[in-house]
């Protein structure tokens, strides 16, 4: 009778029953669509890579992370290192110490998606480790003890002063509470999120999996907001106002070719950064930064993919008004190729 009650945990039950679970290939047949309607409009099936002239293709696949970087103002971003493919590893450290970089530290590919191969390493011989199996360029990153983290899409028409953020989304990473009884491993069966992050933790954290939490006491499972890694996604868009587009927009007009995309940060409080004070951006994802609040379990799905018909609404018009100005859309057959170099890369991410 329990095994039928918790029948709402099971991953194979979950990732049909639970929208933000749902396959790729499901959740995005409207999506194809979406892209269908305004590839016809546009006479381009490639027609947003223009969108963002400064990053490959757009942002949609194949970006370096770190060439993102480079456009964002030095004092957003949190202290990071570029380390090439074949670096040493003693130049490695050596370049640790010269960034005066302490542990814990945050590593993750150069090419990558939905936090693959991203790690918060806690001393040298873990990233030792890392490095002995990394496979292509990564990138080490100050960790950032700021207690929140948030995900901001943010878009302005080349044509206008003031850009628009419709999407706000405040990121609660996965935790157990304990009731001084079950372990950790125990504890995340009972909880639909937690039970689908068995199998990967049960891996990486054995030991952590066999603990028994004291009665009230919060175990933190993952520090990584990535969604695929049992972070919840919520709504925050009531924190949208003219403060935090003005911030924005001043980011916005120091960067050269970028009209469209998703800042991931990290802030003291949400008050701190609508005051543009506080908060550091990890990352600037192009095209393919989706709108994640609609990741909210209690997002509606009627809203979900109208605010995703808005985004794509904005990028084909900001598309039109770049071809204009003589930005054209990367040829087909040349994104094919660009494709392929991107699945090379990540298929032995870790």
């Amino acid at each position: 009778m329990s095994s039928w009650r918790n029948i709402h945990t099971r991953p194979r039950v979950l990732r049909y029953t639970r929208w933000e679970y749902f396959p790729m290939w499901l959740a995005n047949i409207p999506l194809v669509f979406i892209w269908l309607f305004y590839a016809l409009r546009s006479g381009k099936a490639m027609f947003f890579t223009n969108v963002n002239p400064a990053i490959d293709t757009g942002g949609m696949f194949g970006e370096s992370k770190m060439d993102i970087l480079r456009q964002l103002p030095p004092e957003l971003l949190p202290t990071t290192v570029f380390i090439p493919t074949n670096t040493p590893f003693q130049s490695i450290i050596e370049q640790i110490n010269n960034a005066a970089l302490s542990y814990p530290i945050i590593v993750k590919p150069d090419v990558g998606e939905r936090g693959q191969g991203v790690q918060k390493i806690q001393n040298e011989t873990a990233l030792k480790t890392y490095f002995s199996k990394a496979k292509g360029d990564f990138i080490i990153q100050e960790f950032l003890d700021y207690p929140i983290e948030v995900a901001i899409l943010y878009y302005r028409f080349p044509d206008e002063q003031r850009g628009h953020i419709p999407s706000f989304c405040i990121k609660e990473y996965l935790k157990v509470k304990g009731d001084g009884i079950s372990s950790v491993k125990e504890l995340m069966a009972k909880k639909a999120r937690a039970n689908l992050q068995i199998e990967r933790l049960s891996q990486l954290k054995p030991n952590l999996l066999q603990q028994i939490p004291q009665k009230d006491e919060i175990v933190e499972l993952e520090p990584i907001g990535n969604h695929s890694r049992g972070t919840m996604f919520l709504n925050g868009n009531a924190h949208i106002n003219a403060d935090l587009i003005q911030i924005f927009d001043t980011i916005s007009h120091q960067l050269e070719g970028i009209y469209y995309g998703r800042f991931d940060i990290k802030c003291e409080s949400i008050t701190a950064m609508q005051a543009g004070r506080d908060f550091k951006i990890m990352e600037l994802n192009g095209i393919a930064g989706e709108a994640a609040h609609i990741y909210d379990p209690s997002y509606p799905i009627w809203k979900k993919y109208r605010d995703v018909f808005k985004c794509w609404q904005a990028i084909f018009r900001i598309s039109k008004m770049q071809r204009k100005q003589g930005f054209k859309a990367m040829p087909l057959s040349e994104g094919i190729r660009k494709f392929r170099i991107y699945q090379a890369k990540i298929k032995h991410l870790q």
